[in-house]
């Protein structure tokens, strides 16, 4: 009964199905996923069809599924003229989606019949925001980008998705002393004064699991939370 996490998988589906075989995950595991399944790899889509035939698997959300969703039912209910009359909120959301890679997203979505669009609609929407685990003897924070306007005082409820989901960890701070913060969001290579980017980055009670797994010579990584034993694809070519 392991627990592992993996995240910002990005359409990277082949890298997701060499990391499954490396983790031999078992139906009595646990897998959760921290985000940033679509966009900019070649096959978001499919990756989400995996994740949702898998029962051990608990999704939560990132930016990118939160931009993809509202993108998505726009889209889903504008034929190709009516997208020009869309008002300019709308326009600009469309816009920063496609450039942050949602292009794959939508071009596999396309492909999908009415019924499967709105499973994969229903699917993301039910991805969780962030959760709290126990394994190996710790506790564990698990949620997409970290906390952002970090606070003491402040409870994880008061959070706002953005603060949760786009703000980056600061991973100077020691958020808590007793429970450790697992994020993706930040690629590990971005990561200031960083000895080892492309691999799991640690310090301060943070445990940083993008390893940039759509850049080139980027990785997908998981991370056993019982035992901390890191798993990897080969690289991104």
């Amino acid at each position: 009964m392991a627990t592992y996490v993996i995240s910002d998988i990005h359409g990277q589906y082949d890298m997701f199905m060499e990391l499954l075989e490396k983790i031999q995950l078992k139906d009595s595991d646990t897998l959760y996923i921290l985000g940033d399944v679509v966009d900019r790899g070649p096959h978001p889509i499919k990756t989400l069809q995996k994740l949702k035939k898998m029962p051990n698997v608990i999704c939560m959300v990132g930016n990118h599924e939160l931009m993809a969703l509202r993108c998505l039912k726009l889209l889903m209910t504008a034929d190709a003229q009516s997208v020009f009359g869309l008002d300019e909120e709308d326009r600009k959301d469309l816009w920063m989606w496609q450039y942050n890679g949602g292009l794959s997203t939508f071009e596999e979505f396309r492909e999908l019949d009415a019924e499967e669009q709105q499973e994969i609609i229903e699917f993301m929407s039910d991805f969780l925001v962030y959760e709290e685990v126990s394994a190996g003897g710790r506790d564990y924070l698990l949620v997409h980008a970290g906390l952002g306007n970090y606070s003491p005082e402040k409870e994880i409820e008061d959070y706002s998705l953005e603060e949760l989901m786009w703000m980056r960890a600061d991973y100077n701070i020691r958020y808590f002393d007793d429970v450790i913060v697992v994020t993706g969001h930040t690629p590990t290579q971005q990561i200031k004064d960083n000895p080892n980017p492309g691999v799991i980055y640690k310090k301060n009670n943070h445990i940083v699991i993008d390893c940039g797994a759509h850049y080139p010579g980027g990785r997908l990584a998981a991370i056993c939370l019982d035992t901390g034993e890191e798993y990897y694809s080969s690289p991104h070519s």
